[in-house]
């Protein structure tokens, strides 16, 4: 353990007794175990190992598809031909409503999954169902709203923590884990293509397990939706304010009351992006200014100064300096 914390600058002595860990410190271990397992459902539902590669390959796989239905169809095609898993995921319609499961691949037992789940702790499916839930998210550009969040397993503990991640209804001890969202979202198109892909792909998982904040507000639901990828434009507030049902006069009214725009909004949200990206040191401030949609740099550190008063380069040498090991 003091070996593999040594590998991304920590030690044993800077995360016991903590109930946090940062977001880009978990990423470079989490990558660091998948290297040393060979293994890239490493905390995953999968049933079984999956070849270093393999998330890149499906990725590659569906990145030409036109619409968030038919690119998590194609990712489920790829787990049947991919080697190693026994279940794969799946968007099946029921009614209005968009149904996202796993369920065994079409040459394993119809029980594989009952089997797997009951082998598997609350975490591993969290985990699980909030990475495919962000993976979706990142496809249209925008956090997917959800309407429901079922699981097998009893309420737990920490119950804040899947309120804050989800941010929907939560229900216990169901028949099956499943994440519920309206089926008109399943023709929402496809919002990235191969350069920004590429971009994800540098720095992931980190993009997948970045957490939301529980700030329930209206500007909060409309950070959420904005999301913290800027590889591509945010999405008109049109499209924000349908997606919070309401008309874009009345989000206007609400962020007026709380104080703030939906440009301030997006301003905050791709500042925040850009302070997530420059706390992991093997990201180039070239490479940051791309994922945050800057055609160049110099642009990205106008900008950056401006939200902070300091260039990147200095924001990253106080970060790293900050979270140094002593």
């Amino acid at each position: 353990m003091n070996s593999l914390l040594g590998s991304i600058g920590m030690s044993r002595s800077d995360i016991d007794g903590r109930d946090d860990f940062p977001a880009d410190q978990f990423n470079q271990l989490y990558q660091h175990m998948m290297w040393l397992v060979q293994d890239e459902s490493f905390g995953l539902l999968s049933g079984g190992t999956m070849p270093n590669g393999t998330f890149r390959m499906m990725c590659f796989s569906m990145i030409t598809c036109s619409t968030l239905g038919e690119a998590v169809r194609r990712c489920s095609q790829f787990y049947e031909i991919c080697k190693g898993p026994t279940v794969k995921p799946v968007v099946e319609m029921e009614g209005d409503s968009a149904i996202f499961r796993y369920i065994a691949l079409n040459s394993m037992p119809a029980d594989t999954v009952k089997r797997l789940v009951s082998n598997e702790t609350p975490a591993v499916i969290r985990t699980s169902m909030s990475i495919w839930h962000h993976f979706m998210s990142w496809m249209v550009g925008y956090r997917l709203p959800l309407r429901h969040a079922c699981f097998t397993f009893a309420e737990q503990p920490n119950l804040s923590d899947y309120q804050n991640l989800f941010q929907c209804p939560l229900a216990f001890n169901r028949a099956e884990n499943c994440l519920i969202f309206p089926a008109e979202q399943l023709e929402m198109p496809m919002m990235q293509n191969a350069e920004s892909l590429r971009s994800f792909l540098r720095t992931a998982p980190y993009q997948l397990m970045v957490m939301v904040n529980g700030d329930r507000s209206v500007s909060a639901q409309v950070k959420g939706l904005i999301g913290r990828d800027f590889s591509r434009p945010p999405p008109p507030i049109q499209n924000v304010a349908a997606a919070l049902n309401m008309s874009s006069r009345t989000l206007r009214r609400h962020l007026d009351k709380e104080g703030t725009t939906y440009q301030a909004l997006k301003d905050q949200s791709r500042f925040t992006a850009a302070q997530d990206y420059l706390s992991c040191p093997n990201v180039s401030v070239q490479e940051v200014a791309s994922l945050l949609g800057f055609t160049e740099p110099s642009a990205f550190v106008r900008a950056f100064r401006k939200w902070s008063g300091m260039t990147p380069a200095v924001y990253r040498d106080r970060y790293q300096e900050h979270e140094a090991p002593r």
